[in-house]
């Protein structure tokens, strides 16, 4: 069986007509359930939320405004749907902290399909080095494990001659933990004459480039990589394709320009917003703050669902210029007065120690002398700054999601 079951290869079209179709049902019982949600989606008519233009017209709620809401009605800012009890099985804290229920819910963070793609098979024994303190990480990859009828090994983090110990008494074939760990496993068992008995991994939380994975293949191991958080749980996840990340059954994902909720064009870079259908913890439109885009076509190896490039950084590309903050959103605001404007990009930059902005404009066709000067006095009142305005051509600036370039020096 090369798939973890049929979802994985179904239509398209059949797809997004179950993830929309679901889309009103997690809508109502967010507002009946979650008190945040009867707040922030109080005017809206849950049976009216069925297409994606419907979903981008609600507010998106993100993870850097998560941890004030949740100061504010703990523990969890009145998004979760469950309360203590037999529902609600854990709470982990994430830094911040960050609050979040895990429910009874089997493979409640959904990574036993991550798993799968990596190889992981029921009768493995996996030695599990991701944190079980405070974090969910140990949790989330654990249930996986155990979904798929696999036996864990709770190595934690840190002490890493007694995980070598482990190893060598119990005979692991599987790991999963940061890339970072496992290498100083390897290590110390190779200092320790033990002999590695890893034959596959699945790592998360840390960048994992080709070299890296490269180097453990050298080593007897293959190992693969997912995208997920705390609050959603799997994202995207890596496949024997190697050619990004396919999408998870139960999100609904979209790329929206940094700053604001409006979707950007298949392909673009932009920030990760995530509508997930789960009833326990209902996130809808949670900007994550992290970056990517969607590529074009399906995966060779069958998966059908859409597919993105992994993580590319972070959309929160606040910064202060002259003591004064300038937010990606007050950019989206210049850009949305002026039409012409098909794409822009605030360069913040210091020759002689002395702030100076400069927003970059990909336009059309117009008055562009007219146009910069209006650009320009849009800068002053939404940001109470003084900003230069340079035109481009369509397509020139760099598609990386940055809104904002900090590239100033300081010598």
């Amino acid at each position: 069986m090369n798939h973890y079951d049929a979802r994985e290869t179904r239509d398209p079209a059949e797809r997004e007509r179950d993830l929309l179709g679901r889309l009103p049902g997690l809508v109502a019982h967010a507002k009946a359930n979650a008190p945040a949600f009867a707040r922030l989606l109080a005017d809206i008519d849950a049976e009216t939320v069925r297409t994606r233009e419907a979903l981008a017209r609600l507010p998106v709620t993100r993870k850097s405004e998560l941890l004030e809401i949740q100061k504010s009605a703990r523990p969890f800012g009145g998004f979760a749907a469950v309360k203590w009890g037999k529902a609600c099985r854990r709470v982990f804290a994430s830094p911040g902290p960050l609050y979040e229920p895990e429910a009874a819910r089997p493979d409640y963070y959904r990574l036993a399909r991550a798993l799968f793609a990596a190889g992981f098979r029921e009768g493995d024994l996996v030695h599990n080095t991701f944190s079980y303190h405070f974090t969910p990480a140990g949790s989330m990859m654990e249930t996986a494990a155990h979904a798929l009828g696999c036996t864990v090994f709770p190595a934690g983090v840190g002490q890493t001659e007694q995980q070598v110990a482990a190893m060598a008494d119990l005979l692991p074939n599987a790991y999963t933990g940061t890339p970072s760990f496992l290498r100083i496993i390897l290590d110390k068992a190779e200092e320790l004459g033990v002999a590695s008995t890893f034959t596959k991994a699945f790592v998360s939380g840390e960048a994992f480039p080709p070299s890296i994975r490269d180097a453990f293949a050298a080593r007897g191991i293959t190992a693969f990589q997912a995208y997920a958080t705390a609050d959603i749980g799997l994202i995207a996840y890596e496949t024997p394709a190697r050619e990004g990340m396919v999408l998870d059954e139960d999100i609904i994902l979209e790329i929206v320009r940094p700053g604001t909720g409006d979707p950007v064009p298949q392909g673009e870079v932009g920030e990760v917003v995530v509508t997930t259908l789960n009833p326990d913890y209902p996130l809808i439109r949670f900007g994550t703050g992290d970056l990517s885009a969607v590529l074009p076509g399906v995966s060779p190896c069958g998966r059908t669902n859409v597919r993105i490039k992994g993580w590319m950084g972070r959309a929160d590309q606040t910064t202060k210029v002259k003591g004064m903050f300038v937010h990606p959103g007050q950019v989206a605001a210049v850009v949305k007065r002026h039409p012409e404007v098909i794409r822009a990009r605030l360069v913040v930059e210091n020759p002689d120690m002395n702030d100076q902005m400069t927003l970059f404009c990909e336009v059309g066709q117009g008055d562009n002398a007219a146009l910069a000067g209006a650009i320009a006095a849009s800068i002053r009142e939404l940001t109470k700054l003084r900003g230069e305005v340079r035109f481009c051509e369509s397509g020139t600036l760099a598609n990386d999601g940055k809104v904002i370039d900090d590239i100033r020096k300081y010598e």
